[in-house]
């Protein structure tokens, strides 16, 4: 396995409706390094929001979908998302507060 720091584990969030309704629940849903485990997901959220303390973190791993371009068929890059359950008494991540 690679060597991952923190800041590596998170690449992106995910902003659908289905994951911003979860935000009211204090359930954060981002797109993470595929070879990343729960345990580092949940160090890198602590670290990367101060003031954040997690409940639980739920994974899956996406398999990349069939693309055609012409005859030739190609798969895209798997990829793995993390639903982060917030403590009751932790503070709400920054980066969602505005939509």
């Amino acid at each position: 396995m690679a060597n991952i720091q923190y800041y590596d584990v998170i690449l992106k969030p995910v902003v659908t409706e289905k994951s911003m309704n979860a935000m009211n629940e204090r359930k954060y849903t981002f797109l993470v390094h595929t070879e990343a485990n729960k345990s580092m997901i949940k160090e890198a959220v602590e670290k990367m929001f101060p003031g954040t303390k997690v409940e639980k973190v739920n994974t899956m791993n996406l398999d990349g979908k069939t693309k055609r371009r012409g005859m030739t068929f190609g798969k895209t890059a798997k990829t793995k998302k993390a639903i982060v359950q917030l403590t009751a008494d932790s503070k709400e991540i920054e980066i969602f507060a505005g939509l």
